[in-house]
């Protein structure tokens, strides 16, 4: 049996998987106010479990690349995608602050690999021109599984489970509807593997594979000439810093409004907890800058852009709208900071679209998932950091004694927190204004418009 458009079904997975490793990622955000009350967590203990899930996850970025590139893409989603699936539903176990942490530094090492093997899929079975778009396709699956994720997860919250099932209720006790929703959720990952395994082989050994499209698959995951990139290599390579301190500057803002928009209009706009489904706005504006920004470089390279010059352009272009962003935190009403939120978002994940695409238009198919796992680093640990900075913004001088995150964080700027302690998200806001213009300065200082594509043979 053929496939017609065998690559695009390949993309549909690869969809659904990274609906599921958001699903599972924002449980935790859109349940936070019922999880801290149940558990007894303050804001600088979510910041701190979030900030756990980062360190696994950077460590993981490191080592999963290199695991991608060496079991195939095949095998080594499998691997993620069960680990992090397994861990997710442990999570239901959590009583608190340090089993909270302990289940997602679990889950952390788990999702991270998801994103280098399937940057892997994409320069496989995708020429240059398409590869922006089919990025694009799947990361939108990361936007739609935050986009859905609270209206699966809070309404398992708010169910009344001691009187309509009791049963559950005495099984999983106080906090069951929260529990049920780690619970379910990582099963929808386990069940993912089915389809994952009967679809995927490469394209020089998938069985499903059409005599007309062997030719865009040969394209796409044609043989590189030498050997794997050993790690000094990559650790000295210009390129690879330049991409990593891109994703280290910009990358703050979108885990911003994964792991703190929601608690922002929560304690800033007064929304409630059932009110927070209106987050799916910003997650759909996600989507929409993810498959807006992947088309509109391939269709610059239809036209004759190199492809590094055409990420650049389209790149510009969202670096001139992130100003916007401090308007949110000045708006009077709500619904005109979601409108600028929206803006903020698309630009956004469009401009991480052609960042993650620059990886792959220019790094050997044989090194490429260590490379993405390197740079991909520098959005952890911007991560890490910004959820500190906006943990001091928030929220006054701690009562508690610091944690190893806080003392490592305050080592390295502690400067910074205590500068803006108490400032509020509106100080937030304002900077957001100026990573991704210093970002793009940063990069085009670097040469990266003037990089070419990796070599292929055809």
């Amino acid at each position: 049996m053929k496939i017609r458009g065998l690559r695009w079904w390949i993309v549909v997975l690869l969809f659904l998987a990274a609906v599921l490793n958001y699903v599972d990622r924002q449980t935790l955000s859109a349940l936070a106010p019922t999880i801290q009350a149940d558990l007894g967590m303050d804001d600088r203990d979510y910041a701190n479990i979030v900030n756990i899930f980062l360190v696994a996850y950077t460590i993981a970025y490191l080592l999963s690349g290199k695991i991608a590139d060496r079991m195939g893409t095949r095998a080594s989603m499998v691997l993620f995608v069960a680990w992090w699936s397994v861990a997710n539903m442990l999570t239901a176990a959590a009583v608190g602050l340090r089993s909270m942490g302990a289940y997602r530094f679990l889950l952390g090492l788990g999702e991270a690999g998801v994103w280098p093997a399937a940057s892997k899929a994409v320069g496989e079975w995708f020429p240059p021109r398409e590869r922006a778009f089919a990025i694009g396709l799947y990361t939108m699956g990361a936007t739609i599984g935050a986009t859905v994720a609270p209206y699966i997860v809070i309404p398992l919250a708010a169910f009344p489970y001691a009187e309509r099932m009791p049963a559950v209720h005495a099984w999983l006790g106080d906090g069951a509807g929260w529990r049920i929703a780690f619970l379910l959720t990582g099963a929808m990952g386990v069940a993912w593997l089915v389809p994952w395994l009967f679809l995927y082989r490469s394209p020089r050994e998938n069985p499903f594979l059409r005599d007309e499209e062997r030719g865009l698959a040969d394209e796409g995951s044609a043989p590189d000439s030498g050997p794997a990139w050993p790690w000094r290599r990559v650790l000295t390579s210009r390129v690879v810093w330049l991409l990593l301190v891109g994703r280290l500057i910009t990358d703050p803002v979108w885990y911003f409004y994964q792991f703190w928009f929601p608690k922002y209009l929560n304690s800033e706009r007064g929304l409630s907890q059932e009110a927070l489904t209106i987050t799916w706005v910003v997650y759909a504006a996600a989507g929409a800058g993810s498959l807006v920004g992947g088309w509109l470089s391939g269709h610059l390279i239809r036209r004759g852009a190199a492809p590094t010059a055409a990420r650049m352009w389209v790149m510009l272009g969202c670096a001139c709208a992130l100003p916007l962003s401090p308007l949110i935190a000045w708006s009077d009403g709500t619904a005109a900071a979601m409108a600028i939120t929206v803006v903020a978002v698309f630009a956004s994940l469009a401009w991480l679209i052609n960042l993650g695409s620059l990886v792959v238009d220019i790094v050997p198919g044989h090194s490429l998932g260590t490379v993405f796992g390197v740079v991909a680093t520098g959005s952890t640990l911007g991560g890490m950091l910004m959820n500190m900075v906006v943990a001091s913004m928030v929220s006054g001088p701690s009562a508690k004694a610091p944690g190893f995150l806080d003392l490592a964080v305050g080592a390295v700027a502690g400067g910074l927190l205590d500068a803006v302690q108490g400032k509020g998200y509106a100080a937030w806001f304002a900077l957001m204004a100026l990573l991704h213009p210093i970002a793009w300065l940063i990069l085009f200082a670097g040469g990266m418009h003037r990089e070419g594509p990796r070599p292929t043979t055809n």
